[in-house]
């Protein structure tokens, strides 16, 4: 071996380990992972040329970038579709829930415009894989999930990989969570009717919540709710999407 690539070598190796490093705890990574979660990027950014209405420009916040390139996506799915985690699309978890496309978990995240002293409500936990996105930019996280069996397994997901900012709540989304309002942000990964009047009245002056409203049988779009420093309302439809209902309470 030539004295030119062993330097090579030991600065990859250090890489990797930075990397390793970088990674919550408990996230079993492999080559191959990290691969899928380059090319899973490459594609998010090719999506994002076709949302400058929604983002205003044409690409994703790299910020959000790299925290997705970073997160192991294949902790937060079933065992038997590990090695579909990066696919570029919504992938089952059971209870007909899904984990949402890569593309639309950055496209929400980025248009959520969290800051790191933000506290951020989550409607609807799923596999947990949203708030721990949410985690990495926000100062802390509530997440809400209607279904027992999805939150039980998503909290012991997030502690497993180190989420110590994270705090899940079982309970209907559609009236948040109270206790822990006002929120800078909230973000609905299911799809409401209408917009919630609880999440408006827990939603911060200044704050911003990302929501699918439509019908589950017919177009969804994604749109922005803000509210200003006076307390008004105005919202804003951008993509149409789709989304599984939001599940209420009986």
């Amino acid at each position: 071996m030539s004295q030119i690539t062993r330097p090579l070598l030991r600065m990859l190796a250090v890489l990797w380990t930075a990397v390793a490093l970088a990674l919550p705890a408990g996230a079993a990574d492999t080559a191959e992972q990290r691969a899928d979660r380059t090319a899973m990027l490459r594609t998010i950014e090719r999506h994002a040329q076709s949302a400058t209405d929604a983002l205003g420009r044409e690409h994703i916040d790299p910020a959000v970038l790299d925290v997705m390139g970073q997160l192991p996506r294949h902790a937060f799915v079933p065992d038997n579709m590990q090695d579909q985690a990066y696919d570029d699309r919504p992938l089952p978890i059971g209870y007909s829930q899904t984990i949402s496309q890569p593309f639309i978990v950055a496209l929400m995240t980025d248009l959520l415009g969290v800051e790191a002293d933000d506290v951020v409500l989550e409607v609807g936990t799923g596999s947990g894989y949203q708030a721990a996105v949410l985690a990495e930019l926000a100062h802390e996280v509530h997440s809400i999930e209607i279904i027992p069996g999805l939150a039980e397994s998503a909290a012991e997901r997030l502690d497993t990989q180190g989420f110590d900012n994270v705090e899940t709540h079982l309970g209907d989304g559609y009236y948040g969570v109270d206790t822990a309002a006002p929120f800078d942000a909230i973000v609905v990964t299911a799809a409401a009717t209408s917009v919630p009047p609880p999440l408006i009245a827990q939603l911060k002056p200044g704050g911003r919540m990302i929501i699918p409203v439509g019908s589950s049988f017919s177009l969804q779009h994604l749109m922005i709710v803000e509210k200003d420093e006076a307390g008004r309302v105005r919202t804003r439809q951008t993509l149409p999407v789709r989304f599984v209902p939001l599940t209420r309470g009986s």
